[in-house]
């Protein structure tokens, strides 16, 4: 069957409530689907609730922000226990770091002169089916910017340091210790800095990650196979996803096209 490992909804940054996901995996006819929003599983009960009454295949997952070497890096984990106390407060300072993080853009913008005030941005809110989060589509109602490629041009030269999300390592011996399954999400885009291959790709090993996210949209023929040649070498777990956050960012649902015959998903069959 057809299968999307990677999807977001309005808990995170994703303009799709679970309802709305459901009934488009349901029209692409997608047999096995996720969820995985940043830092938050929020939508995981009502989308798996949904997508059982739908007979629909359904792993709940999260996809976790780790930092390494000052880079950010998207760990996706499935399966695990969701009540898991350690999991939890992760998950929660994450989204606390993040936080910090876009008031500190607005605060920069402020410094650089942009007609905007901080106590409009602490009471500001939007409708979360926008997609998004709080310091882009209050910086695009505010003026500043048109829309999320002005967002990234108006932020670049900032002096608004990256959040300091834990080492992978952190984030690997949660997700592990909650009886969860991680995976490296999109390492095109995570190791777009430095390449793909095997000397990368050794610290995850080394810290135990269990797959990689091996079809991707951001992936071109030679990534992916090289994605695929390692799991195969290393004999770890094949993922794949669209990263799709509904009409936001432009990525589409079961875009690339797997098929669960694709994919090595061992232990993660146990979770469905």
């Amino acid at each position: 069957m057809r299968a999307d490992l990677h999807i977001h909804t309005t808990a995170s940054d994703g303009c799709w409530t679970p309802e709305r996901v459901v009934a488009e995996v349901e029209t692409q006819a997608i047999g096995l689907f996720a969820i995985a929003d940043h830092d938050t599983i929020a939508n995981v009960p009502s989308t798996k609730a949904l997508a059982h009454e739908a007979g629909l295949g359904f792993l709940h997952g999260v996809e976790v922000n780790t930092r390494l070497d000052g880079h950010i890096f998207h760990v996706l984990a499935y399966g695990f226990d969701l009540e898991a106390p350690a999991l939890a407060t992760l998950l929660r300072e994450n989204r606390a770091r993040t936080d910090r993080y876009n008031e500190n853009i607005v605060r920069c913008l402020i410094a650089a002169g942009y007609p905007i005030d901080l106590d409009d941005y602490f009471a500001y809110e939007y409708d979360h089916t926008r997609g998004g989060w709080k310091s882009l589509n209050f910086a695009i109602d505010r003026g500043c910017c048109a829309g999320l490629g002005g967002y990234f041009d108006l932020i670049a030269d900032l002096p608004a340091e990256l959040p300091s999300f834990p080492h992978p390592a952190q984030a690997i011996a949660v997700i592990r210790a909650a009886g969860g399954v991680p995976i490296l999400a999109h390492p095109g885009i995570s190791l777009a800095h430095a390449g793909v291959t095997e000397k990368t790709l050794r610290p995850f090993l080394d810290l135990r990650i269990a797959g990689l996210e091996c079809y991707s949209h951001y992936h071109d023929e030679a990534t992916t196979r090289f994605c695929l040649d390692w799991c195969k070498r290393h004999d770890l777990l094949i993922t794949g996803g669209s990263d799709c956050h509904g009409a936001f960012a432009g990525r589409k649902l079961g875009v690339p096209a797997v098929d669960t015959a694709d994919l090595r998903l061992g232990e993660l069959l146990e979770h469905g």
